[in-house]
């Protein structure tokens, strides 16, 4: 989780929602990204779907079974989605997101879904750490009046 700590102050550093996200096969890093919104002016390119196509590429599989997700914020209904679809074999998220969480906070997309898998899934994981960062990108932005 550090290292999506790392990528979410990357994320805040450019002026974007500060979520990060690392994929691991066995111990390794294979992929890691944060939010591109802004930069790439494209409303899907969050860091689950960043790190995940990453991951994808460098296992040379789309199933993600065998990949432990490490996001710094819990997976938005899209992300969740896209989680599913992957097949992702874990989920580890740090900050749960009151307003759009998919994995249980808001809604809850994992349990009972169409698709039959269902991800480990663990929460809180550096939970101060990951909450501090969006804290001060939305501190910045009421500052600003956007």
């Amino acid at each position: 989780m550090r290292h999506a700590l790392v990528e979410a102050g990357r994320a805040l550093e450019q002026g974007e929602t500060p979520v990060g996200a690392v994929a691991v096969f066995g111990d390794r890093i294979v992929a890691r990204d944060h939010n591109r919104v802004e930069q790439l002016t494209d409303a899907t390119a969050h860091a689950e779907i960043l790190a995940m196509g990453a991951a994808a590429g460098a296992i040379e599989d789309w199933r993600l079974n065998q990949i432990t997700l490490y996001v710094t914020m819990e997976p938005c209904t899209m992300c969740t989605g896209a989680i599913l679809l992957a097949r992702v074999g874990r989920v580890v998220y740090g900050a749960r997101d009151e307003r759009a969480g998919a994995c249980g906070t808001r809604l809850d997309l994992i349990q009972g879904n169409p698709h039959g898998h269902v991800p480990r899934l663990d929460d809180g994981c550096l939970e101060q750490e990951c909450r501090a960062l969006l804290q001060e990108f939305y501190r910045g932005l009421r500052s600003k009046g956007d």
